[in-house]
């Protein structure tokens, strides 16, 4: 009887690990997208919420029935690498203007349980007429509604709409286009995280540009901390209020902990004064290994920081190395020379690295075969090791981070003789035996 309670223990363990890092990477997971994840949350909501509230301070909801689970990930620093995405043009990012009618579309949905594409295009062009501050939404112009069907296919990639009847890129090519939805508002409304609701701000709209940076400290503070209540809140009280050992303890943890398990790196020189203490203590130390332990991680603590491994790549969102894109394989083509300088390299020296790649590789990355393509990729690549924590800008200069030296670079041989495509569609630098995120030390595969 002893073995078998050990035994469903074991596996009890196992499972709320690999729960854990599967909310790690997708906080809101759906039935529809994951029936066997959501399955596993669902069966252990119980020790998943325990588990997130201790060691990160995150919410978990599970609604079994509507078929969803939302972690709430509050960052206390504006995380700009992870934006939203568009279904269509490669992934490319969400600009300002989509993120606009991504707001005021979830505005205007709170009250329609159903509605048409038109319906719904109608009431965002009354709601951006309306409002001064924001330029208002014109249908009839095709990149609007190209932008607008980015937002609509971001929310039914959240489950939030559902098209009943028709396709929502049908309206890209005509503002006649008719698309039936049915929209779940209880989604809707748990997918903002920040604590404090953007409403709750009492800011002038003329002011918001100057203070920006201020307001977005204010919607993701949290009382639970103490400290500074003023917040721009009409209902608070303005002033400070001293924080408790014991607040001051929490936010330490969960501050340190929220960064280990959402950043790729963490680097002890980013952290403050009162987080490294706290890590580098006794019961830091305990609580680090043990929340890492139970959430299925394999910790490495170096001098330079904490890297956190998952074995099975489940709470991985971004890959590196990785030769999905032109960029990321440059990124990697690039930590040789950026590793060969400790004191970092100019815009003109890695223009110049990316124009001996486009040399070295002249059938690959034909997107920047033009006059200013080497000093674009180099842009582009050093993005990418900046959002992976690999590299970091020094004033002028790029400087590799020291989780950057765990990659080296065997050797490269080119496609040139078969000429096979490569991530954007032209021959691309493969490593020796394989592809061309292969060939690196080993250890460095699981970033």
């Amino acid at each position: 009887m002893s073995t078998l309670a050990n035994q469903l223990a074991a596996a009890e363990r196992e499972q709320v690990a690999r729960a854990i890092r599967l909310l790690l990477a997708r906080p809101l997971l759906t039935e529809a997208t994951d029936p066997a994840g959501f399955e596993l949350v669902r069966r252990r909501r119980e020790p998943l919420a325990r588990w997130f509230d201790y060691t990160c301070g995150w919410s978990l909801v599970v609604e079994p029935r509507r078929g969803y689970a939302r972690l709430t990930k509050v960052r206390a620093d504006p995380d700009g690498t992870r934006p939203a995405r568009r279904a269509r043009s490669g992934r490319a990012p969400f600009d300002r203007r989509r993120y606009v009618l991504l707001c005021v579309t979830a505005a205007e949905l709170l009250s329609m349980p159903m509605t048409t594409i038109g319906m719904l295009a109608d009431r965002v062009v009354q709601a951006t007429a309306a409002d001064r501050a924001l330029a208002a939404f014109d249908p009839v112009h095709r990149p609007e509604r190209t932008a607008f069907v980015d937002v609509l296919k971001l929310l039914e990639s959240y489950d939030v709409l559902r098209a009943v009847d028709g396709t929502t890129e049908a309206y890209v090519e005509s503002v006649e286009a008719k698309v039936l939805y049915r929209v779940d508002t209880t989604l809707l409304m748990r997918l903002p995280a920040a604590p404090v609701g953007a409403s709750r701000l009492a800011v002038p709209p003329d002011e918001v540009p100057a203070r920006f940076g201020e307001l977005l400290t204010g919607l993701v503070r949290e009382r639970r901390y103490g400290g500074a209540v003023a917040d721009g809140t009409e209902d608070e009280a303005h002033g400070e209020r001293a924080a408790t050992d014991a607040q001051r303890n929490l936010r330490l943890r969960h501050s340190v902990l929220r960064r280990l398990l959402d950043d790729p790196v963490l680097y002890r020189t980013d952290l403050t004064d009162d987080e490294l203490a706290y890590v580098t203590s006794l019961t830091g130390r305990q609580i680090l290994r043990r929340s890492v332990e139970q959430a299925g991680f394999l910790l490495e603590e170096r001098a330079e920081g904490f890297l956190l491994v998952d074995p099975d790549g489940l709470a991985t969102d971004v890959r590196f190395p990785d030769d999905t894109s032109t960029a990321r394989v440059a990124a990697l083509l690039l930590l040789d020379p950026l590793c060969a300088a400790p004191a970092g390299l100019l815009p003109e020296q890695l223009a110049e690295a990316g124009a001996d790649l486009l040399r070295r590789f002249p059938r690959w990355a034909r997107a920047y075969q033009s006059e200013d393509g080497a000093a674009r990729l180099s842009d582009d690549a050093v993005r990418v090791l900046r959002d992976v924590g690999l590299a970091r800008r020094t004033g002028s200069r790029v400087v590799a981070c020291p989780a950057a030296y765990r990659y080296r670079l065997t050797q490269t041989t080119s496609q040139d003789r078969d000429d096979k495509p490569g991530p954007d569609g032209h021959a691309a630098p493969r490593e020796a035996g394989g592809t061309a995120a292969e060939g690196v030390a080993a250890e460095g595969d699981q970033q």
